[in-house]
C-alpha cells in the first residue's frame, strides 16, 4: 500500500488480497475503519480497477487494484485546550501519551470539550492527522473513559495509516492490568468469542452466541498475577481491539472488573471497602504499548505503571484485615 504526501488530498492505494466484502478488504488492506471506508465510498472517492466503487457490500476479488482519495483535512471541529497532558514519548510524526481516568478521547454528544483531542490539538498546535475526520484528528485508537493508560496519537498521516495497519494487523502490543471480582479458575488462559451489541441493551457490549453472524471477532488472553480478597490483579493482553473487550470478555467467565458499572454483578462483600476508599470506576489500566515507529520501523514500547487509585484499591484489598476471609 502506498500513499500520497500532497498538500491537498492524500491517496491511498494498494491491491485487494481476498476475495469478499469490498469495505470489508479495504479495511484489511489499508487500516482504515470498515465505518470510514463506507462513507468514502459513498462521497465517490474509491476505485477498483479504474471504475468507480458502487457499493460497500459489492463483492471485491483477489488481486483488485483499488485507489482512494483521502479528503484533506478540514477545520478541526474540535477547540484547543490548555489541558496538561502526561506525554510519555513524542517526536514530529506521533505522540504517547498516558491518559487519566475520567479523560474522554475524542469530543462527541454529552462531551463537547475537556477531552484529549482538545488537549492535543492545543499541545500540537493542531498539527494532527486528519484522516480521523474533525471529530477525531490523530486519533488511532482509543481507551474508555473511565480506563487509564497508555495511547498514541497520529500527527501525520503517514503515521496514522502505519498505526492503524498495525492495529487492523493485530501487530500492536497491548497489556493491560486489571483487578477484577474473585480468584480466575483456571489463573491464566484464553477468552475468545464474537462481541456485538448486546440485544437486551444496545448501550452495552456483549459476548454473542458462536452461531452469531453479527459482531466481531475477538481473543484476550489472562493470567493472574495476584490473588486478593475476593479479587485478584491479572494482566489481560489483546489479539484484537473491540469495544468493551476486556469487560466484557473478564465478564463472561464470572470475574468481573471491579467498579464496573455495566457488566456482571458486585461483590456486595467488597461494597464497603470501595465506598471507603471512593473507587467509583472500572479497575483497568493500559500498562503497556508497543509497535513499529510507522516512520522508520524502530520498535517502539512504552510501559505505565499503576495509578494511585488502582494501587490503594490493591493495598486495601491486600491488607492485614482480610488475611482470614480471603476466597
Amino acid at each position: 500500500m502506498t500513499s500520497g504526501d500532497g498538500a491537498n488530498d492524500d491517496l491511498v492505494t494498494g491491491v485487494l488480497a481476498g476475495a469478499g466484502r469490498l469495505d470489508r478488504g479495504l479495511a484489511d488492506a489499508t487500516g482504515l475503519s470498515r465505518e470510514r471506508i463506507k462513507a468514502l465510498i459513498a462521497d465517490g472517492q474509491v476505485t477498483i480497477d479504474g471504475r468507480l466503487a458502487g457499493s460497500a457490500s459489492a463483492k471485491g476479488s483477489a488481486g483488485a487494484a483499488f485507489k482512494i482519495v483521502m479528503p484533506a483535512a478540514r477545520q478541526s471541529a474540535a477547540a484547543a485546550q490548555d489541558i496538561a497532558l502526561s506525554i510519555v514519548f513524542e517526536d514530529e510524526h506521533l505522540i504517547v501519551v498516558d491518559k487519566p481516568a475520567g479523560m474522554v478521547v475524542h469530543p462527541a454528544a454529552g462531551n463537547a470539550d475537556g477531552t484529549l483531542v482538545n488537549a492535543l490539538l492545543h499541545h500540537c498546535a493542531g498539527q494532527l492527522s486528519g484522516i480521523g475526520g474533525v471529530a477525531r484528528p490523530g486519533i488511532v485508537h482509543r481507551i474508555d473513559k473511565d480506563t487509564s493508560g497508555l495511547l498514541v496519537a497520529a500527527k501525520t498521516d503517514l503515521a496514522h495509516h502505519g498505526l492503524a495497519r498495525q492495529f487492523a494487523d493485530h501487530s500492536i502490543e497491548r497489556a493491560y492490568l486489571a483487578v477484577v471480582k474473585g480468584w480466575p479458575d483456571p489463573a491464566s488462559g484464553t477468552i475468545a468469542g464474537r462481541i456485538g451489541r448486546s440485544a437486551q441493551d444496545r448501550k452495552k457490549m456483549a459476548v454473542l452466541p458462536s452461531e452469531a453472524k453479527r459482531g466481531k471477532h475477538a481473543i484476550t488472553h489472562y493470567e493472574t498475577l495476584q490473588k486478593l480478597y475476593r479479587a485478584a490483579l491479572v494482566e489481560c493482553r489483546l489479539e484484537t481491539g473491540r469495544t468493551h473487550q476486556i469487560r466484557v470478555h473478564m465478564a463472561s467467565i464470572g470475574h468481573m472488573l471491579i467498579g464496573d458499572q455495566s457488566y456482571g454483578r458486585p461483590d456486595p462483600a467488597l461494597r464497603p471497602m470501595l465506598l471507603k476508599i471512593g473507587f467509583h470506576r472500572q479497575a483497568l489500566h493500559a500498562a503497556v504499548l508497543g509497535f513499529a515507529h510507522p516512520a522508520n520501523n524502530n520498535k517502539m514500547r512504552f510501559c505505565s505503571t499503576l495509578p494511585a487509585d488502582i494501587l490503594e484499591l490493591i493495598e486495601e484489598l491486600n491488607g492485614s484485615d482480610y488475611e482470614n476471609q480471603r476466597v
